[in-house]
């Protein structure tokens, strides 16, 4: 990958005021490679009624990181595209009862090159990307979502 367009506080911006859901829950943005996005959430916004985080907020932030890495990865490769989440799968391992992050990664990292061929050529392409959860040291749900990249603007 070439080196990264955004800067953390850059895509913590982006997110804030094109993903407005991110902003109302608190979501920073902590660490941004090559290989992964680590977002940061507070306990407090993103509550429930059992003192610990809603799993659909919980949820939000694991996409919110996979989604990340994409929108990322294709724009330092010059790919402009959109990016959408066809599907996933959400295991919830703990309950989350304080601040937590989600760190995201390919779920194979060699499938990035044909990943890539295949949105140049045929305009869309789909891709696995999975996200951890954690709090407190302990990993408290992991995601794998299908993601699917288009060159054009318009979603078909």
């Amino acid at each position: 990958m070439a080196s990264p367009i955004m800067t953390p506080a850059d895509l913590q911006s982006y997110l804030h005021d094109h993903i407005p859901i991110s902003a109302a829950m608190h979501v920073r943005v902590a660490a941004t490679d090559e290989k992964s996005i680590t977002l940061a959430a507070p306990l407090a916004p993103n509550i429930n009624h059992r003192e610990t985080v809603f799993g659909g907020s919980a949820s939000a932030v694991a996409i919110l990181s996979a989604w990340s890495l994409l929108h990322l990865r294709l724009k330092s490769e010059g790919l402009e595209s959109r990016v959408v989440i066809q599907h996933n799968t959400m295991d919830y391992l703990a309950p989350i009862t304080d601040d937590f992050t989600a760190r995201s990664y390919l779920v194979d990292p060699n499938s990035w090159a044909s990943f890539t061929r295949l949105l140049a050529r045929r305009g869309r392409a789909r891709i696995l990307v999975g996200a951890v959860l954690e709090t407190d040291g302990i990993i408290a749900g992991r995601l794998e979502g299908e993601f699917v990249a288009f060159v054009n603007t318009r979603l078909p």
